[in-house]
């Protein structure tokens, strides 16, 4: 399977987690890169997951797992 690209303009960097917002709650939920790709979802290379920032009020929930 070929690794899916970062979202972000201009990145040609490999994806390793998904970002899905919910703008009802003012939460940004990042995680572990999703199984398929989803028009609704952005997916995010190492670099921007570690910068990701979200507007004043708004929560980062990460979803991490588990390293062994």
């Amino acid at each position: 399977m070929l690794g899916r690209l970062c979202s972000k303009v201009g990145c040609a960097r490999e994806a390793v987690a998904t970002l899905t917002y919910d703008y009802g709650d003012q939460m940004a939920a990042i995680g572990p890169l999703g199984r398929q790709d989803d028009p609704h979802a952005h997916d995010l290379c190492a670099i921007h997951t570690d910068r990701l920032s979200v507007p004043k009020g708004w929560i980062i929930v990460r979803h991490e797992t588990m390293r062994v």
